[in-house]
C-alpha cells in the first residue's frame, strides 16, 4: 500500500511539472531556446522537485525492502536484507547530492555564473558613454529572473533606457536600473537618480 501511495504521489508530482513547465514553454519559447543544455536545474521548480525526489527515494526503499522480504522467504537469502540496504542508501545519496547542488546556486547566489549575466553586461555596455558599476541577476521562477543594475553615464539617460535594452532577454522579467550622471568628464557623482521597476 505504501509502495502504491508512493508511486501515485510521484506520478502526481511528475504529470504537474511536466504541464507546468510546456505552458511556461508556450510563453518562453526563446528563453528555452537560449538556455538549453545549459544549467542542470532547466528552470525546475526545486520545491516541486525535492518532493518528487521524496516520494521516489520512499518509493525505493518501498521496493527494496519487498524485495529483500522475497527472497528471504523463498531462497533463504538473509544478506539481501542489508545489500538492499546499502544500495538504495547509495541511490538516495546520488539524489540528494543532485537536488544539493541545484538548490545550493539559489541558496548561495550562484545566478551570477550563469551565461546570462554576461549577456546583460555586454548588453548594457554597448550603450554609448556607459560604464556598469553593479549588476545582480536572481532567480524569481522557473527560467525567470530578476535584474538590479547600476550605471554610470555622461548622457542624459534614464534608467528605461536601460530597461529597453534588456527587453530583448523574455528571461528578465523584473529590472530595476539606478542611472548616476557625472557631472564632467572623469567624475562620477550620484547627482540624479531614476528608476524604472
Amino acid at each position: 500500500i505504501g509502495l502504491l501511495v508512493n508511486l501515485a504521489s510521484a506520478w502526481l508530482l511528475h504529470e504537474r511539472h511536466e504541464h507546468a513547465h510546456a505552458g511556461h514553454g508556450h510563453q518562453h519559447a526563446h528563453d528555452h531556446d537560449h538556455d538549453a543544455g545549459k544549467r542542470t536545474t532547466g528552470g525546475r521548480d526545486l520545491n516541486r522537485h525535492a518532493a518528487f525526489v521524496h516520494v521516489l527515494t520512499d518509493g525505493l526503499t518501498s521496493v527494496a525492502a519487498i524485495v529483500a522480504l522475497l527472497g528471504g522467504k523463498f531462497f533463504g537469502w538473509s544478506w539481501l536484507d542489508p545489500a538492499m540496504g546499502v544500495i538504495g542508501a547509495v541511490v538516495i545519496l546520488v539524489w540528494a547530492k543532485g537536488l544539493l547542488r541545484d538548490t545550493g546556486k539559489a541558496l548561495l547566489d550562484r545566478e551570477m555564473d550563469d551565461p546570462l549575466v554576461h549577456q546583460i553586461r555586454a548588453a548594457l555596455k554597448a550603450v554609448p558613454d556607459t560604464d556598469v558599476t553593479d549588476l545582480h541577476l536572481w532567480r524569481v521562477g522557473r527560467a525567470q529572473y530578476s535584474c538590479i543594475l547600476s550605471v554610470v553615464t555622461h548622457q542624459d539617460y534614464t534608467a528605461d533606457r536601460y530597461k529597453r535594452e534588456l527587453a530583448r532577454f523574455a528571461q528578465v522579467v523584473h529590472v530595476t536600473a539606478e542611472v548616476n550622471r557625472c557631472a564632467e568628464p572623469g567624475h562620477r557623482s550620484t547627482g540624479d537618480l531614476s528608476a524604472a521597476h
